[in-house]
């Protein structure tokens, strides 16, 4: 399967940086925005000005705002935010008959509790899902920086087969065929990296910096065991290396949302302009963590600290004060 029409659906700097990626003479790449006048102005300009300023758009690459192309494509990327996914799902035409569907955004959906490629199952049946994830900022994607992430499909020649598509030399994704653990991964360091934001705001230092990553991966690792997650994924680009990416970066919507609240900052003002998934992903993470017998307090803490119920220092009090316990067997 060459897939030499690809479709992504959403015009934002992860959705322009993989469009680039894709990207390759003799292949069409339709980016599509909701928005016509951006459409219009990246076709214009060749630049997406708004969201990836100073990134060149191929020739291979067709801004629009038009449905029209999306029947013809052999491959779909969806990046379009977690918690948008279903409306958006919703609101587009059918795309080609069983054309696989790559998921690039990383959540939980709120409510549900549904992973996004039960999400797609539900409202899309038949297409085959994969999901794109790993330790990547679309500035270093666009710019052609060395970037490795995973490619997830419960085929796992589907997955080779895309990883393959989408394969540059400073572009190295790896394919896998535990698309759950993947999903969770990118998931789950989302809440993460907020408390690691936070901690940095709190100018706690490094030494807490490390350790609220190593403990938040311990949570990571017991929530995707009991979800069906392989413990090798949760150790490999979508899993540990997403987190230290994600966890230590401004360049994080998460960790500049979590950064700014340990600042001080307000709810309101520290989310202005910010779409932090993990805002939304820490409430039903927390959710499905005691559903399942998991023990999540880094999480919990985040969770508590969105919902307005607690206060950075509130909440670091309450992780410091928790009972003295063996650290092996997490």
């Amino acid at each position: 399967m060459a897939f030499d029409r690809i479709a992504v659906l959403g015009a934002g700097a992860w959705g322009t940086a993989l469009a680039t990626v894709a990207a390759r003479p003799g292949r069409r790449v339709t980016l599509w925005s909701r928005d016509p006048a951006e459409a219009a102005a990246m076709a214009d300009a060749r630049e997406n000005s708004r969201s990836l300023p100073g990134v060149r758009l191929d020739d291979a690459i067709v801004p629009t705002a038009s449905h029209d192309d999306l029947a013809a494509a052999d491959l779909v990327l969806l990046v379009v935010p977690a918690q948008h996914l279903r409306a958006t799902l919703d609101a587009l035409p059918p795309f080609g008959p069983g054309v696989p569907v790559v998921l690039c955004a990383k959540g939980i959906e709120a409510g549900t509790g549904l992973l996004m490629s039960e999400v797609l199952a539900a409202r899309r049946p038949g297409h085959p899902a994969a999901a794109l994830s790993g330790p990547s900022f679309a500035a270093d994607v666009g710019r052609g920086r060395p970037t490795a992430v995973t490619v997830a499909a419960e085929d796992g020649g589907l997955a080779r087969r895309v990883a393959e598509a989408l394969a540059k030399p400073a572009f190295r994704p790896y394919h896998a065929d535990d698309l759950r653990g993947v999903e969770i991964g990118g998931a789950a360091k989302n809440v993460l990296a907020i408390a690691c934001g936070v901690a940095a705001g709190m100018d706690l230092g490094a030494s807490a910096s490390a350790a609220l990553i190593a403990r938040g991966f311990a949570e990571l690792g017991r929530f995707g065991r009991a979800s069906g997650a392989r413990a090798e994924t949760l150790m490999g680009l979508s899993g540990l290396g997403d987190l230290v990416l994600t966890c230590a970066s401004v360049q994080s919507r998460n960790f500049a949302f979590g950064r700014a609240l340990g600042l001080g900052e307000a709810l309101e003002a520290a989310g202005a302009g910010r779409l932090a998934e993990g805002v939304a992903t820490a409430p039903v993470l927390v959710r499905l963590a005691r559903e399942r017998g998991v023990d999540m307090p880094v999480a919990e803490a985040v969770a508590a600290l969105v919902a307005g119920r607690t206060t950075p220092a509130a909440a670091l009090d309450a992780l410091l004060s928790r009972p003295s316990r063996a650290e092996a067997g997490d």
